[in-house]
């Protein structure tokens, strides 16, 4: 089978022709029909991600595909079945293994692409929102990087859960794809002074923040007491030092959210989102932003709109197996 892979840090990324995998007890194969990019994706390129993956490493942490092998003890899914999944890696080949529980049967209302830029995103911004940050309807939400692939889900599901959205983002037209999510408020991250925008708008409740750097801190000047700070990732390149002193006088808490660690120590927390963000598409309250779709031999081009800021919403790979 053809895959992209990382065989050298930093470097990019290589189609080389490989071994079908073989599914182990509990795991599935997939025949791939659609990847999901994410900016974790690059940090897996260069080697600076949180998890750590001997080199050749296929990257495509979420995907769309057909159940195509089953491993010994599994029965919550059939041959033939189509769903979404969320392997962690192996998304950008013909055919991925991952586990069976990390795969969500879709319906046929779903589109592959959709299917594909689905799942990392919008349970990023669930469980970050929902099961972290506790985010209460009225409360003021300030979102950054509002117009990426996390920070529109963002968006979206804070209009969704009753809060007042403030996205903040660089430029009129990301700030647009905003405000179609949802956002009450638009910030331009390259003219607009943060802090006096959203203290002006009455402070910050909670902050959703997947770019970190300068911005973190004007986010947290613009904070109401007892407000909650999200960080998501560092897209800045930055990783903020936080001062504890402010935390101190305005009874601020910063909450560690990777939605990736759940897989090992809460489960059931990913399945309970995931099922909730079905069941909000199927009913037509969530829809992804797809920006761009490439084919397989463009997974660099694909991965250069994510470092440099250029995607709005989700870049997916089309694949079709050989």
């Amino acid at each position: 089978m053809r895959a992209m892979q990382v065989r050298a840090l930093g470097a990019p990324l290589e189609l080389h022709d490989v071994a079908i995998p073989e599914p182990g007890a509990g795991e599935v194969r997939l025949r791939v029909l659609a990847c999901g990019l994410n900016f974790a994706d690059t940090l897996v390129q260069v080697g600076k991600y949180q998890e750590k993956f001997d080199l050749p490493v296929t990257p495509g942490m979420e995907l769309c595909g057909v159940v195509d092998a089953l491993g010994d003890g599994v029965d919550s899914l059939r041959m033939g079945q189509r769903v979404a999944a969320n392997p962690g890696r192996g998304g950008l080949a013909d055919y991925a293994v991952t586990p069976a529980s990390a795969c969500v049967p879709i319906s046929d209302t779903m589109s592959d692409a959709d299917a594909a830029a689905f799942l990392v995103a919008y349970a990023s911004s669930h469980m970050a929102l929902d099961h972290r940050a506790h985010l209460r309807p009225g409360e003021r939400l300030l979102v950054l990087g509002a117009s990426g692939g996390v920070g529109l889900t963002a968006v979206e599901l804070g209009k969704l859960m009753g809060a007042e959205v403030i996205a903040c983002a660089r430029g009129a037209d990301k700030l647009e794809i905003a405000r179609k999510a949802g956002a009450d408020h638009l910030i331009d991250s390259d003219t607009d002074d943060l802090r006096e925008v959203v203290l002006g708008l009455g402070g910050a409740d909670v902050v959703y923040d997947p770019i970190g750097g300068d911005l973190f801190t004007a986010a947290m000047r613009a904070c109401n007491p007892e407000a909650r700070i999200l960080p998501i990732g560092f897209a800045s390149g930055t990783v903020p030092q936080i001062p504890a002193n402010i935390l101190l006088v305005k009874n601020l808490t910063v909450i560690g959210f990777y939605v990736g660690g759940y897989k090992r120590f809460a489960p059931e927390v990913l399945t309970r989102s995931f099922a909730q963000l079905i069941a909000w598409y199927d009913a037509g309250q969530l829809r992804p932003h797809v920006s761009n779709i490439l084919t397989l031999d463009q997974a660099n081009a694909g991965l250069d709109l994510l470092r440099t800021r250029q995607a709005t919403g989700k870049v997916v790979i089309e694949i079709s197996a050989a």
